[in-house]
């Protein structure tokens, strides 16, 4: 698998590549593993109305854009976490659980740490598609992953008080999953933009420290 920063204009072909088809594997086996073992359809379904979206975008621009293996990855394992949290609903994830009684947190926050990994695993990707898809300068493509994440964060949260104050009042606890918290949706928002900013951070600093040159 090729992890190096710098980006490739040659792409193998979707079918030879073993790599992306195991991420691919992955994340039908998580999905669907989701799916049958949901407690709660109706929050699946709301959950995962934009991974749907998601999905459909990278298979219609597969052909005419495609990712590094690295930006892959990030992506798939972020559309995991994401869909595994959906399977018992973000407040009540068995993982979080665990992490909870390990950690002696006072609550389940897995939802914080999928937030975070929004910002963490998907800042890489957005910085590789302005540059490459888009040929945005350095600099911008550094900033910009940054700013979407924050108001990307803000848009959903929402997106998730109109489902759930608005359009689906029965299922608003168990979709928003705030257990109590009053200030969820801004700590959500932070740690979203904070991993967005380590995220840059660190790829700036490899490219500096080994003197990778981005194509």
């Amino acid at each position: 698998m090729n992890f190096t920063i710098a980006i490739s204009k040659d792409r193998m072909p979707f079918r030879k590549n073993i790599w992306l088809l195991s991420f691919i594997a992955a994340f039908v086996f998580v999905w669907t593993n989701s799916f049958i073992g949901t407690t709660d359809m109706a929050n699946w379904v709301l959950e995962n109305a934009l991974s749907f979206v998601f999905v459909i975008f990278l298979i219609i621009t597969y052909k005419k854009h495609q990712f590094s293996d690295l930006s892959y990855l990030l992506i798939c394992i972020y559309l995991c976490l994401h869909v595994y949290g959906s399977k018992h609903t973000y407040a009540e994830n068995p993982l979080g659980y665990w992490l909870q009684d390990f950690f002696h947190w006072s609550r389940n926050h897995y939802d914080r740490i999928v937030h975070f990994s929004f910002g963490f695993l998907l800042a890489y990707p957005m910085r590789e598609m302005f540059l490459k898809w888009l040929k945005y300068p350095r600099w911008v493509a550094w900033l910009l992953p940054i700013e979407i994440t924050l108001s990307i964060s803000a848009f959903y949260e929402l997106i998730e008080w109109a489902v759930a104050d608005l359009f689906f009042k029965a299922q608003g606890a168990a979709y928003l999953g705030t257990q109590g918290d009053v200030w969820d949706a801004q700590k959500d928002i932070f740690l979203a933009f904070c991993g967005a900013i380590i995220a840059t951070t660190i790829v700036s600093s490899v490219k500096k420290i080994f003197k990778i040159h981005e194509e």
